[in-house]
């Protein structure tokens, strides 16, 4: 505890001024600095809760982080940008973007103990950025959990001794169905009418169609024939949505105390799931060709630009940055927290389970690829499309099928879960933050929890419509996708490299771990990340194709106003607050850019900030207005 004295003469460098909901604050100096200089504004706060042990943050970060882009994401970019190959860009993306950008939104939260939003008191002109990702990641939660809703209604189905997407004697089924694609026997043209399988002809098989995708889009989506024709609302969907909400609320409802000690399961245990499905992958006939095409490098790729603009997507995409739930979690860190170390460490998580996972996918993928004749570039899908279609198709094939359909959509229920729990806390922990001292309430939490996950309940009932696969793609192909996270993380570099300072955050985060970290980070901060990010970010604006369905279904023109309306609602937060905030400020412009971009200090920072300022005096919340409190700092 700091000593206290009974009445000490105030410094006569310190003004009281109110700021704000927090309590009192202190303007220091009359200069605005950093916590290592005199100056700045100090506010005094509640004390914020932290992990109970250190590893409670690292296994969020990886539930988190570690999602189902990892599955079905890398393993199909890899593939198709050269195999092994593909590694060299991503793993230089890695390193000039990937954990640059992780250590720092984890530090920038760990330092300010503050949500997405209160992160930028750092530099308050900026807090558009906090705005920004607040609205990506509410996009974000609303349309991810969809696929989650997806999974668990397989999953449910996987519990049948025939699994409903294996045949063709199902209601939903239509008379192209098609079972068996055995096309050896198909390539001479002349056998067109010749049967081949059962009743079927040669060509039959041209225009058949496989079971599991008539269980997709016609039991599963029951899809319209388009964006304006929402039809009806699928009730079995529904009710596996909602089921996935309650889950989400129970997980996030009481803080990192409790999502601290969940992810213990949701994190580890679809790895246990993984290694399981490796070792019967491998065993099976074809998953030695499919391994191979998996890693086999193509070395003439390198020369084409979107393998590299596919692997920066990829990073960013899935070391989930700028949503400011990696903000919200370091803010639960104990100052002191080696944050450089974790960053490394969930990094090398991040990327090694992405690389794993492409071994278990095409492994499998390569067995459906023999046991259907076919080349595996025709079974090898990105997105849905492998979790729903090829995947399923695969399992159905192997002995004991409900077996591991069962144990690969538990997988992906658990993969996606956490994902989307810590993204809810990362929202919520924003919410909460701009109301520290206001509207308390016993069970506030839990009020603000109940709310977000009612909001996106409602906001999800188009999304399991007869229309709802059309509005799910708006939400992924713009809300959250390449460009807005690649604008955010610009930004966010810029800010903290050039507004707040490169070296001067440095010398802070060297104060929270005890040792400076590489100069690295600091050039790439400043100069090669936001290159990086800008460069990609103009390769996607110029490359810009409309959105469309299954490559036949192209989206109406309000179709597309309203997925940039989504795009532009986040991207647009940073300049609207800046330009607002400048023109409400008063003086010139040098004087509304000092004032500004003046740090605002937690009370957190006092500790250190005390030897530069030889003694702080901080307004007492207590009725007896003559105690002053002394901070001396133990550093």
């Amino acid at each position: 505890q700091p000593p206290r004295a009974e009445s000490p003469p105030a410094p006569p460098a310190l003004t009281p001024e109110p700021r704000g909901a927090g309590g009192a604050s202190l303007v220091v100096g009359g200069t605005c600095a950093g916590p290592d200089k005199k100056g700045g504004v100090v506010t005094a706060i509640p004390e914020r809760e932290t992990w109970t042990r250190q590893m409670d943050f690292i296994m969020s970060c990886v539930g988190f982080a570690v999602g189902l882009g990892n599955v079905w994401r890398f393993p199909y970019l890899c593939y198709k940008n050269g195999g092994g190959v593909f590694l060299i860009p991503y793993l230089l993306f890695i390193f000039v973007g990937g954990i640059p950008i992780f250590f720092l939104e984890i530090a920038l939260g760990q330092f300010m103990k503050a949500g997405s939003i209160n992160v930028w008191n750092i530099a308050p002109l900026f807090k558009g950025l906090g705005y920004a990702s607040m609205v990506i990641v509410f996009f974000c939660n609303t349309y991810y959990i969809m696929v989650l809703a997806w999974g668990f209604y397989y999953l449910i189905k996987s519990f049948n001794s025939t699994l409903p997407w294996s045949s063709c004697d199902n209601p939903w089924n239509t008379p192209s169905c098609i079972e068996i694609f055995h096309q050896q026997g198909c390539n001479n043209s002349s056998l067109a009418n010749v049967s081949i399988s059962g009743n079927h002809t040669c060509a039959d098989l041209v225009d058949g169609r496989s079971p599991i995708i008539e269980f997709w889009e016609n039991k599963v989506l029951n899809i319209s024939s388009g964006l304006d024709e929402p039809g009806q609302m699928n009730w079995e969907l529904m009710l596996c949505l909602m089921a996935v909400w309650v889950l989400v609320y129970f997980c996030v409802w009481k803080g990192v105390k409790s999502t601290g000690k969940i992810v213990y399961f949701t994190a580890t245990f679809p790895y246990v799931v993984l290694i399981i499905l490796l070792v019967r992958g491998v065993t099976l006939p074809g998953a030695y060709d499919g391994i191979m095409y998996y890693i086999k490098p193509d070395w003439s790729k390198l020369e084409e630009a979107q393998v590299w603009i596919d692997a920066g997507t990829q990073i960013f995409f899935s070391y989930a940055i700028g949503l400011g739930a990696l903000t919200a979690l370091g803010s639960y860190n104990r100052f002191n927290n080696d944050c450089y170390k974790d960053a490394f460490v969930l990094a090398l998580i991040n990327s090694g389970t992405s690389f794993f996972a492409g071994f278990v996918v095409f492994s499998i993928l390569g067995f459906m690829a023999a046991e259907q004749g076919v080349d595996i570039s025709q079974v090898a899908e990105s997105g849905p499309g492998l979790a729903f279609i090829a995947y399923p198709k695969a399992v159905s094939l192997m002995p004991v099928a409900p077996l591991w359909a069962a144990l690969f959509f538990f997988m992906l229920l658990l993969l996606g879960l956490d994902s989307q729990f810590v993204g809810v806390e990362g929202f919520v922990t924003g919410i909460l933050d701009l109301f520290p001292g206001k509207y308390y309430h016993r069970y506030r939490r839990e009020i603000a929890v109940a709310i977000c996950c009612l909001l996106c309940f409602i906001i999800d009932l188009s999304m399991v419509t007869q229309g709802g696969m059309y509005v799910f793609q708006l939400f992924d192909y713009y809300s959250a996708s390449g460009m807005t996270l690649l604008w955010q993380a610009f930004w966010e570099c810029i800010v903290v490299a050039w507004v707040y300072g490169a070296d001067r955050f440095m010398d802070d985060v060297a104060r929270m771990i005890g040792y400076r970290p590489f100069p690295w980070m600091k050039w790439c901060w400043s100069f090669i990340t936001p290159c990086v990010c800008m460069g990609i970010f103009l390769f996607h604006l110029v490359n810009y194709k409309p959105l469309t369905y299954n490559n036949m279904y192209v989206y109406p023109w309000w179709g597309e106003v309203i997925g940039w309306c989504l795009a532009l609602s986040s991207m647009l937060c940073i300049p609207v607050s800046l330009l607002y905030k400048l023109f409400r400020a008063k003086g010139t412009f040098r004087e509304r850019w000092a004032h500004l971009t003046c740090p605002v200090w937690g009370a957190h920072h006092l500790e250190y900030m005390a030897p530069d300022i030889k003694s702080l005096t901080s307004l007492s919340p207590s009725t007896d207005d003559n105690k002053v409190i002394i901070f001396e700092s133990v550093m």
